[in-house]
């Protein structure tokens, strides 16, 4: 198994994108020690990114909650590994009030979930089950965001969250090189407030903070 770096080497590489405590840190350390534990039976990140794993996917997922940094309650769509949900909720664990909701359909990768919050001591739940019922049967009140990382297109992303941003949620999303095709695409079938931002680590990648989305009138399949 690929090693990752020493404590004080990974506060290096986090620091050099963004301020974060050393608490924080070590939350995010204990994270990538079970992914890499758990990696071998839950393929959870792509094998070829393991050496890479604290830009590829730590640093890349601090984004999410750095571009939206008033949010507190968080829904995370197919979560997966837990890139970004499980970072949302270390860099969260200390704020009064903050939550991350995280909803996934595989059933080993949502114990591995509820593991990552335990172990890192963050507040979340994990819902397993699929997006759209989960969303369907949603109780647990208003949320302020929602994220998703390398799940689907974003025509698809508005329709899977459509259920939390018609309450007023932001929807932060993570788009690579062709992120301007799938925003044309998007805006078909959609109305919605933009703010585009490039990646910290990928300069031809966007983050897209969405608001105010609203079905066009007559798109079929759209509560």
């Amino acid at each position: 198994m690929a090693r990752v770096p020493e404590l004080n080497h990974t506060a290096q590489i986090v620091h050099k994108y963004g301020d974060v405590s050393r608490e924080t840190v070590e939350r995010l350390q204990i994270y990538v020690d079970l992914v890499l534990k758990w990696q071998p039976a839950q393929n959870l990140i792509a094998p070829s990114t393991i050496p890479d794993i604290w830009v590829r996917h730590v640093v890349d997922s601090l984004q999410t909650q750095w571009n939206f940094p008033s949010a507190k309650t968080w829904v995370d769509i197919g979560s997966g590994g837990g890139f970004p949900g499980i970072v949302t909720a270390i860099l969260l664990a200390d704020v009064p009030d903050a939550h991350v909701h995280l909803i996934e359909s595989n059933q080993r990768k949502a114990a591995f979930l509820r593991t990552a919050l335990r172990e890192t001591g963050s507040k979340g739940t994990v819902h397993p089950g699929r997006i759209e019922s989960v969303a369907k049967e949603w109780r647990q009140g208003p949320v302020d965001a929602v994220s998703a990382r390398a799940l689907a297109s974003l025509d698809l992303l508005l329709k899977l969250s459509e259920p939390f941003t018609r309450q007023g949620a932001t929807a932060v999303f993570h788009k690579g090189q062709d992120f301007q095709r799938e925003i044309n695409e998007a805006s078909h079938t959609w109305t919605f407030d933009l703010v585009e931002k490039k990646s910290l680590i990928d300069p031809t990648s966007r983050m897209l903070l969405l608001s105010n989305i609203s079905a066009r009138p007559n798109q079929e399949g759209v509560a």
